[in-house]
Formats: structure tokens, C-alpha cells, sequence
């Protein structure tokens, strides 16, 4: 058996692959809560995955067949309602993950050199789960699915020349038809999956190229010779690593990070079990009553919206009474955040060693983001509208003001070495 193994290693690396990538990747040792969610993310995807293809199976992508094969999906199908219901919460639990994960490398300046390229990699992903999320929400042909996918594809025709053309090609029709259905059901199921998978591979090699971030901003991979005395570990990593840096107040990632992220897992496992059991509508909030009614195309909702996880960007949408510059405003409160490495230019990374100005513009930024949330999923009345005009200027001003104070910003020393 040692043999065989040998030989296929020879062939294929994959023990090399496995010792480099995780359990001989070293971890810096002061990890706290808030990285237990690159992890989740991966759980989450898997998660979509392996629900997907088994809903896929049973559910029919056409105008006249799809509601009804979710609803043969939830009531004749062996588990099925279990497996849609694991999907939809799924869904919803990916982007809270990615949120809090994005929070994270915000507060401890994750996006600062060397791993800029890290943040633009993770952002990408942001952006395809976002396409994927909305093509995905097309798919059960219910009420909310069809108006709330009509208002979107509708946005793309404020673009000046090309914007019917455009709203046209998204649509294969006419009209909201079956044709969109099934072209959303191939891009959901197939193309945009590759493209997050390659994605989330890229995320992680460049992750793992620069090295992990910690909660004080302090590299714990030295040049090699630069390692000072008292430096000294006990632990064994992949000699990738060794040969070309030191490696300083770091942990191999199995069995400490492994043990961590079980911890995590376990706590997540809780909560999603808890809403897919008892709460998988989340009071209309993951699941929206208008979206158990069969789409008609002549009876519109009461209130449009979409699913939560896309309203702070809707709410600047419709915070600009004009629509092509609201369209604008929404495409670039998403294109600043891939500038944010060069937008913040502080030597120092985490926001523990950074002044209190930088910490109110997070708490700021926070509030807005969460604001622009809420006002997302509420009629657009003018009492809302001026709240999103407020919150929409905290958001950008949040960049803005990071341009400004961060290039001399007073800082307080940085300690030698990690806190833990």
C-alpha cells in the first residue's frame, strides 16, 4: 500500500497539496471569532451545491412547468422539502457569511498590500454570487421571482445606446418569458458555479501565497534571516513556506485551526438547522409571501422588492429620483469597494491600532449599510426616500473620508508581536 501510494504521489501530488494548502499551512495564532468565516463560506457552498444538484433533478425550467415542480418538489418528493428549504436558507446564509467575512477584513485592514489582489479575487466572488443569487431567485416563477427579476432586467435600459439591446439579450425576449427562465436556469446551474468555484481556487492560492492577516495587522511571515531572537517555534510547516520566509508566531492550521472551525461549524449547524426547521421564511424576509403564488404577468405585488440580501444597493438605487443616475450610483457603491486597497493609504492595517476617527467611519458605515438594508424592503414613501438619500451619502462618504485622514493618520505603536 506504501508503494502504491509513493508511486501515485509521484504522479500526483495531492498529500503535497494537501500538507501545503492546509494541514501545514501556517496560521497566525491569534485568530479570533471573526475568522471562523471563511470557512462558513465554504461549508455554505458545498452546502448550494450538492442542494442544487438534487433540486435539479426534479424541477422543470419552463414558464408553464416550473411553479409546479416546486410544489412537487415540496410535497411529493422524498425530502424534498427539506433539500429546498436547505437551498433557500442556504442562500440566504451564504451572503451573511460573506458579509461578516468582508466586515472582517474592513476592520483588520485584510485588503491592505501585500493582498490586494486578495481583496479583488474575493470581490469577484462577491459579484458572481450576486449574479447567481439573482438569477437562482428567478427560478421558482412566483410572484416576487417574476416582478422582482422584471424591475431588475428593467434597470438595464437607462443605459444610454445600448440599453434596450442590452435588457433584450438578458431576456431572450420580448418579454419575461419562459425563454428567460430557461437561459437563467443554464447561467444558475452551470456557467456561473464554474466561475465562483475558479474564484473561490484563486481566493485561496493568493491567500495562501501572502499569508493569512491577523487581529493586530502584524506579518507573521518574515523575509528569510530576518527572524530575531526569542522567534523560536515548536511546530513543523511545509517547507514552501520555510524556504522562503520565517515563520513567526504562527500554528499549523490542522489540528488548531481545524479545531476552531469545527467549533464554528457546530454553532453555524445550530442556527441553520434552527431556521430550516422552524423559520425558513424568516417572516417574509428569505422567503416572500407573494413568491407562493404562480407568477401572472398581470397582477402585480403590492410592494416590489428584492430578496434582502440585495437591498442596501436597491435602496441607493431608489434614493435618485432620476433612474439612470440611481443606476449609476448602485453600479459604483459596488465598484468602490474593489478600490478600497487604494483608497485607504495608512501603513497600519487593524483598526485597533488606528485613530478613533477611523473607527467612527466604520460605525458609520456600518449603520448606513444596514439602513440602506432596511429601507431596501419598505415602500419607497418620502419619509424612506430621504432616510436612503442620508444613508447613501454615509456610505460613499465612508471612502471618501478614508482617502482623506488615512494617508496621515496618527496611529498608536504597533506591538513587535502578536496579541493573543
Amino acid at each position: 500500500m506504501e508503494n502504491l501510494l509513493n508511486w501515485f504521489e509521484k504522479r500526483l501530488p495531492v498529500m503535497n497539496a494537501y500538507k501545503k494548502h492546509l494541514s501545514e499551512y501556517p496560521m497566525p495564532k491569534n485568530f479570533n471569532f471573526w475568522y471562523l468565516f471563511g470557512s462558513l463560506a465554504m461549508l455554505v457552498l458545498v452546502n448550494q451545491l450538492l442542494t442544487g444538484i438534487w433540486l435539479t433533478m426534479s424541477y422543470n425550467p419552463s414558464a408553464e412547468g416550473a411553479f409546479a415542480s416546486i410544489e412537487y418538489i415540496m410535497r411529493d418528493v422524498e425530502y424534498g422539502w427539506l433539500l429546498r428549504y436547505m437551498h433557500s436558507t442556504g442562500a440566504s446564509a451564504f451572503f451573511v457569511v460573506i458579509y461578516l467575512h468582508m466586515f472582517r477584513g474592513l476592520i483588520y485592514g485584510s485588503y491592505q498590500k501585500p493582498r490586494e489582489l486578495l481583496w479583488v479575487f474575493g470581490m469577484l466572488i462577491f459579484l458572481a454570487l450576486m449574479a447567481e443569487a439573482f438569477m437562482g431567485y428567478l427560478l421558482p416563477w412566483g410572484q416576487m421571482s417574476y416582478w422582482g427579476a422584471q424591475v431588475i432586467i428593467s434597470l438595464f435600459g437607462a443605459i444610454p445606446v445600448i440599453g434596450d439591446d442590452l435588457t433584450l439579450w438578458i431576456r431572450g425576449d420580448f418579454v419575461l418569458s419562459g425563454a428567460t427562465l430557461n437561459r437563467f436556469f443554464a447561467l444558475h446551474v452551470v456557467a456561473l458555479p464554474i466561475v465562483i468555484l475558479l474564484l473561490v481556487v484563486l481566493h485561496i492560492l493568493a491567500l495562501h501565497e501572502v499569508g493569512s492577516n491577523n487581529p493586530d495587522g502584524i506579518e507573521t511571515k518574515l523575509p528569510k534571516g530576518e527572524k530575531g531572537e526569542g522567534y523560536e517555534t515548536q511546530f513543523a510547516f511545509h517547507k514552501y513556506y520555510t524556504k522562503k520566509y520565517d515563520i513567526i508566531d504562527s500554528v499549523p492550521f490542522h489540528p488548531y485551526g481545524t479545531v476552531k472551525d469545527l467549533i464554528g461549524v457546530a454553532g453555524f449547524g445550530i442556527l441553520f438547522a434552527y431556521v430550516i426547521f422552524f423559520n425558513p421564511e424568516m417572516g417574509g424576509y428569505f422567503l416572500e409571501p407573494p413568491n407562493f403564488e404562480a407568477a401572472n404577468p398581470i397582477k402585480t405585488p403590492d410592494h416590489i422588492a428584492p430578496v434582502w440580501y440585495f437591498t442596501p444597493f436597491y435602496a441607493i438605487l431608489r434614493a435618485v429620483p432620476d433612474k439612470l443616475t440611481g443606476v449609476v450610483l448602485m453600479g459604483l457603491s459596488i465598484a468602490v469597494l474593489f478600490v478600497l486597497p487604494w483608497l485607504d493609504r495608512c501603513k497600519v492595517r487593524s483598526y485597533r491600532y488606528r485613530s478613533k476617527l477611523h473607527l467612527a467611519n466604520i460605525v458609520q458605515f456600518v449603520i448606513s449599510f444596514i439602513a440602506l438594508g432596511v429601507l431596501g424592503t419598505l415602500p419607497a414613501t418620502s419619509l424612506y426616500t430621504l432616510l436612503a438619500q442620508i444613508f447613501s451619502f454615509g456610505y460613499f462618504m465612508f471612502f471618501v473620508l478614508l482617502f482623506v485622514y488615512s494617508k496621515n493618520e496618527a496611529t498608536k505603536p504597533l506591538p513587535e508581536r502578536v496579541n493573543y
